[in-house]
């Protein structure tokens, strides 16, 4: 699936922290209901083997809605599965090594948390960056927080697309407003939700409100 920055407007990441009344599936189904319009197949416990069917099963799922699936840090899970992309973080494989191994076979993000790993990223191939965490992120307690102010100058630094990530939710999305951003990743925002599809569709209506309106005050 080709890649363009609107995918980046409400870029959800799975948790499966929070499927404790419905499948796994059926979050992603609801989600995708609600108009997310890019998926992160976040697995930090599963084996490859089983990875990749999994990853297998949300791609139909996401291109049933024609919405783009990344896999996150897994190179292998990402080709064998025929996810359309990988997001990979500041220690892991480098974006280089995975543009020179895949061309343009796949999707590239890459995390940034300055203005020299964001230049870098986008140096060795990157097509978008994960900026963050903007705000403190209850799936990440212990990650690096940066301004509003840093995230406009990271955002701004480069010419592909960024979106802002790290504890976004519908109280505070109206926060990044003027960041610079092409859009939201979200995590426990959409997957912790009672009502999955709704609360997709109010912080859809949100992100597009604030993306680009205005200076930063």
């Amino acid at each position: 699936m080709q890649f363009h920055k609107e995918h980046l407007l409400l870029y959800a990441i799975t948790d499966k922290g929070n499927t404790d009344n419905k499948t796994f599936l059926t979050q992603i189904k609801e989600a995708l209901e609600g108009k997310i319009t890019m998926l992160q197949l976040r697995e930090k416990n599963l084996d490859e083997n089983s990875f990749i069917k999994e990853a297998k099963k949300v791609k139909e799922l996401c291109h049933a809605y024609r919405v783009p699936l990344i896999i996150n840090d897994n190179i292998n899970v990402a080709i064998l599965s025929g996810a359309d992309g990988v997001h990979v973080g500041i220690t892991d494989t480098p974006v280089s090594e995975i543009r020179k191994k895949t061309g343009s076979q796949l999707i590239i993000g890459a995390t940034a948390k300055t203005i020299e790993q964001a230049k870098a990223a986008e140096a060795a191939g990157a097509d978008y960056l994960g900026v963050g965490a903007v705000f403190p992120s209850p799936t990440k307690q212990n990650a690096v927080r940066i301004t509003r102010k840093e995230l406009h100058a990271i955002c701004t630094s480069v010419s592909i697309p960024t979106v802002a990530i790290g504890g976004i939710s519908l109280n505070n999305i109206t926060e990044l407003a003027g960041g610079g951003m092409s859009g939201a990743a979200v995590v426990s925002a959409i997957f912790a939700a009672e009502n999955i599809k709704d609360r997709t569709s109010a912080l859809k209506e949100a992100i597009t409100k604030i993306i680009n309106t205005g200076e930063l005050t």
